[in-house]
């Protein structure tokens, strides 16, 4: 399967937190270039980064990639990639997507690998991952966004529901979702074509839309959470982390 994987990275440059965020530097090269090479190393596909920027299609081509430009104006990288796409690849020869996003520097191939296997699954829409919550402060932090699932096969879960509330209830693990996701191609011309839902509105949480259309999506557990940089403290965490 891994012959038909396309893995695009979204980037835009209008962080409010942290503007410019893509052409960070981080051990040397813009945190972008990092990621890019992150998903090179995976080794599932052809790796594009799809930004709303030349300087950010610039840096990627200075070192050895491809970029694509798309529209300032998306909202997501669901959005963005689904652009990206029919201008790579619009004859359709990449039956699976894969959207690593453009401000996990330290994720690891491995990790991405992961993402990509539960599509081995014929009835499977959608896949992503999760870690298990060691840390307590992050069972009611309502910015970790929890995981509620049933185990489908060893380190693969079914999702039920994606919360910022603490869930499921009672003793037992919780689980940290990490938003990297792989999508058949058509699943994701379904969801980028359907309205906002009710719980994705509430939640603040995008693959609730895909829930409420009836998709199935199921989760890889991974060992580790990476960094996602989104302020200043977190861009420094990520060049401790890669020095």
């Amino acid at each position: 399967m891994s012959a038909s994987a396309l893995v695009l990275v979204p980037a835009r440059m209008s962080s409010t937190r942290l503007p410019g965020k893509p052409l960070a530097e981080i051990a040397g090269q813009p945190m972008i270039v990092q990621v890019w090479r992150r998903a090179m190393e995976a080794e599932i596909g052809p790796v594009v980064v799809a930004c709303d920027d030349a300087r950010i299609a610039e840096a990627v081509a200075a070192a050895g990639g491809e970029a694509v430009l798309t529209d300032p104006a998306h909202q997501s990288g669901s959005d963005r990639i689904f652009e990206a796409i029919g201008k790579v690849d619009p004859d359709g020869r990449h039956s699976v997507i894969v959207n690593v996003q453009g401000d996990l520097p330290t994720i690891e191939p491995e990790a991405i690998r992961a993402c990509f296997q539960p599509l081995e699954t014929p009835e499977v829409d959608i896949a992503t991952l999760a870690t298990e919550i060691t840390v307590a402060e992050e069972r009611t932090n309502p910015n970790v966004v929890k995981m509620v699932g049933t185990e489908v096969a060893p380190g693969r879960m079914r999702a039920l529901y994606f919360t910022r509330a603490t869930a499921p209830h009672g003793n037992g693990p919780l689980y940290h979702h990490i938003g990297l996701y792989t999508y058949r191609r058509a699943a994701l011309e379904r969801f980028v074509s359907l309205p906002q839902s009710t719980l994705e509105k509430r939640e603040k949480l995008e693959q609730l839309r895909a829930l409420e259309d009836g998709m199935r999506i199921d989760v890889a557990l991974v060992d580790t959470v990476p960094l996602g940089v989104d302020t200043p403290a977190d861009l420094e965490r990520a060049r401790a982390a890669l020095a």
